[in-house]
């Protein structure tokens, strides 16, 4: 089973950019669906953005033209490029991969079975 660790965060104000990145241990190239999940104190996990094993990419509504998800078969990373950070950004990001299956939507929470251990980003006014 593959391991994921993540890298990237930080602190940052209000308008800047971070770009997180998801390194496994082995391939991921043939992961169906790896994604980028927050939570923030108090509140549930939520999606963020998905990738599929072709390249397809998905993004929850509130980070739709600020995120970007890329993945590196080579290097068996996966990115989230954040722009315009807004404080409500701020939260625990996860990576996760769905590594036991080949059907289902990226942005499906139950479906992912392997996560890291999460980096913080904090946006602050």
């Amino acid at each position: 089973q593959v391991q994921l660790v993540e890298s990237g965060g930080g602190s940052v104000q209000v308008g800047g950019s971070l770009k997180l990145s998801c390194a496994g241990s082995k391939s991921i190239f043939s992961l169906y669906c790896m994604g980028w999940f927050r939570q923030a104190p108090g509140n549930e996990r939520e999606v963020v953005a998905g990738i599929r094993a072709d390249g397809s990419t998905y993004y929850a509504d509130s980070v739709k033209g600020r995120f970007t998800i890329s993945k590196d078969n080579l290097e068996n990373t996966v990115y989230l490029q954040m722009n315009s950070l807004k404080p409500e950004d701020s939260a625990m990001y996860y990576c996760a991969a769905y590594s036991r299956g080949s059907v289902g939507y990226c942005l499906d929470i139950p479906l992912y079975d392997t996560w890291g251990q999460g980096t913080q980003v904090t946006v602050s006014s």
